[in-house]
């Protein structure tokens, strides 16, 4: 009951079929060659032009499904694997029009009735396919494009406004942590809130916390924080309160590029500007003030929680913007440490009881004192804590393979309040919290805009994340400039402009080359970046354009010359 089409040419495919039939919901291609001895870059560019047609006429959940001999893909599926340009990189020329591989399995021919294969150097003859693979196509979302936008919130009853830095404007408003998320940051929030109410009185006081903080924070690096400036006429003349009206998020038409959308600021080190805010880089400060105003039961454990903003250097687990979890607790002097204590196994039950197969990772929490340890410290949670007091403890999570910090304890004198008391404060990375119960390897998914990230977790429930993007290619791009001369390089700058340009697409930038000029004394650096997408097809065109851009940006907003 099927219709038949014979010599359809794969690369014009539209051209065989009505707009009205509908879309194709799967499009196969068995063993596809140019024919004779074609090499393999012919036969990249069939593909190319396969991969185009087939996203012309394919449903929006559709799946392209390409059967390659053993070593032709050139995926880690491949077994052997052919070297990278001896292959035909099928991943990357479907990324190219808009497809990433979402599954790749042995092809066997015996389970399709009637299939044989034919066609070795265009004869009627059969070919090896012992170690085929069939390779599953699905489209990826956009690589998108958001315009500038402005953030729109009350401070003491007056509206004030300030222009997201373009880094951050598609994490704004995410909503991970409302009441009808689904996100595994939400659910690993929810349990911790449930096991240590079993143990404290509890009281959110999440409503009031400001996005914003003016001016600088001990022990917060100034090149570390997200500075954005208000309007003059609209800047309060004094310090920020502790309420904050719900964001409003508005579009602007025209592209700004300078210090201010960027978020990197103009403001020295050491120098004040009573007009000059920045993104809230942590809650510890809030629950500070929340314990020094005497707002406050002995013994209730204050919880705050919310997204919090740091410029900090590209790598997998270093998040410029992630869901802190604060919980502050004013003790009797002499009790402090056991309250840590059961802080610490509240928070270890509450991880601990992750439904199967979760579990299987064996998440477990233990604490470190900070004096004493060696565990390295993640750029993303230590580097420009506040200090409120001294740091105690670690909060580290373990797992069979590794062990990451994910938080810290520590105590704080409330003097202001009563000589008799003493603070504690625990800090959690909820982000991180998640990539580890869920396995997820990389902090860019938690942020995806792919509808199939949120698919795998139904009613919130935590599971193992499956990829859905495999063997996503990589690009390798190095970028040569003259640092300004008596300047020091800022690196996290670099870094941030790099995340802004690429849309996060910047895996790693590495050092390769430091050289100075005997005659002159000018400096200049040379950075290998690698691109890579967890999430959506990038393709090498895409990648280039971006290199060009990020020149650009690097002369504008770092003031290098360009080699």
């Amino acid at each position: 009951g099927a219709e038949v089409l014979f010599s359809v040419d794969c690369t014009k495919l539209k051209d065989y079929f009505l707009p009205e039939q509908g879309g194709f919901d799967c499009i196969y291609f068995n063993f596809p060659h140019c024919g004779r001895k074609a090499g393999v870059v012919k036969n990249r560019e069939l593909l190319a032009r396969f991969f185009r047609s087939s996203a012309e006429v394919l449903t929006e959940e559709g799946e392209v499904h390409v059967a390659l001999c053993n070593g032709q893909g050139g995926t880690p599926a491949d077994q052997p694997r052919r070297e990278w340009h001896n292959s035909w990189q099928v991943v990357a020329v479907a990324a190219g029009a808009g497809f990433i591989l979402s599954n790749v399995h042995p092809f066997n021919a015996e389970t399709i009735q009637g299939y044989k294969c034919t066609g070795y150097r265009s004869q009627d003859k059969s070919f090896c396919v012992k170690g085929a693979l069939s390779h599953v196509f699905t489209r990826s979302t956009a690589l998108p494009r958001f315009k500038p936008v402005s953030c729109q919130t009350e401070l003491e009853g007056r509206k004030v406004s300030f222009q997201v830095p373009q880094v951050l404007v598609d994490k704004f408003n995410r909503g991970f942590l409302e009441v009808d998320s689904n996100h595994p940051v939400r659910t690993i929030k929810e349990k911790l809130r449930a096991e240590l109410g079993q143990a404290f009185p509890l009281q959110d006081t999440d409503c009031c916390l400001s996005l914003l903080h003016r001016g600088h924070l001990n022990g917060v690096c100034h090149s570390n924080v997200f500075w954005v400036t208000l309007s003059p006429e609209e800047t309060p003349s004094t310090a920020l309160p502790n309420g904050l009206a719900n964001a409003v998020l508005s579009s602007h038409a025209a592209f700004c590029r300078d210090r201010d959308q960027s978020g990197l600021g103009n403001v020295h080190e050491g120098e004040h500007n009573s007009h000059q805010y920045c993104l809230r880089p942590s809650l510890l400060p809030f629950a500070q003030a929340v314990i020094q105003r005497g707002a406050f039961l002995p013994g209730t454990l204050h919880l705050l929680s919310g997204p919090v903003f740091r410029r900090c250097l590209i790598s997998p687990s270093s998040t410029p913007v992630f869901h802190e979890m604060v919980f502050a607790c004013a003790v009797d002097r002499g009790t402090e440490n056991s309250c840590i204590q059961m802080l610490a196994k509240n928070i270890q039950s509450s991880l601990g009881s992750l439904p199967q197969p979760v579990s299987s990772l064996k998440l477990s929490i233990r604490l470190e004192e900070a004096s004493s340890s060696d565990t390295a410290e993640p750029e993303d949670f230590a580097a420009f804590e506040p200090r409120l007091g001294e740091v105690d403890y670690l909060i580290c999570a373990e797992t069979e393979t590794s062990t990451s910090r994910v938080g810290t304890i520590r105590t704080d004198r409330c003097e202001a309040v009563s000589r008799e008391l003493v603070a504690v404060f625990a800090s959690l990375n909820l982000d991180l919290l998640a990539m580890l119960a869920c396995g997820i390897s990389d902090w860019r998914m938690l942020w995806t805009w792919d509808r199939r990230f949120l698919r795998q977790f139904p009613g919130g429930e935590l599971r193992l994340f499956r990829a859905f993007s495999l063997y996503p290619p990589s690009y390798v791009h190095d970028v040569s400039f003259w640092v300004p001369e008596g300047e020091q390089f800022d690196e996290v700058a670099f870094h941030t402009v790099a995340r802004q340009v690429s849309g996060e697409t910047v895996t790693s930038v590495r050092l390769l080359d430091s050289f100075q000029q005997p005659e002159t004394g000018r400096k200049s650096l040379c950075y290998r970046l690698t691109f890579q997408s967890c999430d959506r097809a990038l393709s090498c065109q895409e990648v280039a354009e971006m290199q060009l851009l990020l020149r650009e940006e690097m002369k504008q907003l770092l003031a290098v010359t360009l080699r």
